[in-house]
């Protein structure tokens, strides 16, 4: 299965916010949208990085007193792992696992479609599971 398959079913909205914004603006995105990381996009709508909630905790652990007023940017992973909507699932999963990222941005070409997180990765994993024991269950009943 393919990463388009969760795309599908989840659709592509994907939350952004530009390099100047301030930590504070990401925070706010984050509690407003329950999610748990943010694509940094350029003014081309290219990915420049990715703000998640490990990158604030990382940094609050270091200098709590301002990070809420520094630029995203300052803050945000820049290399950002990201997939295609033709990328399997699988192969997904193995980039999180030894990455250890929980938010892969999709892309075609260099704009951004959508976004995977960990939880839509297992989700699908599961319901994939249910759907295949639902399966056998009616091969051996027939």
């Amino acid at each position: 299965m393919l990463v388009d398959t969760i795309l599908g079913a989840k659709g592509s909205d994907v939350k952004t916010l530009p390099a100047s914004a301030t930590v504070a603006d990401a925070v706010d995105m984050l509690n407003t949208h329950n999610i748990g990381a943010v694509i940094v996009a350029g003014d081309d709508g290219s990915v420049m990085g990715i703000f998640s909630e490990r990158d604030l905790v990382r940094h609050l652990g270091k200098q709590p007193a301002d990070s809420l007023t520094k630029p995203i940017s300052a803050l945000m992973t820049s290399t950002v792992v990201t997939c295609s909507r033709d990328t399997s699932i699988d192969e997904v999963m193995e980039r999180m696992t030894s990455r250890r990222i929980r938010h892969v941005p999709v892309l075609e070409g260099s704009k951004l479609i959508g976004i995977i997180s960990i939880g839509d990765v297992v989700k699908f994993k599961i319901e994939q599971a249910e759907r295949d024991a639902e399966a056998l269950r009616d091969y051996i009943a027939s």
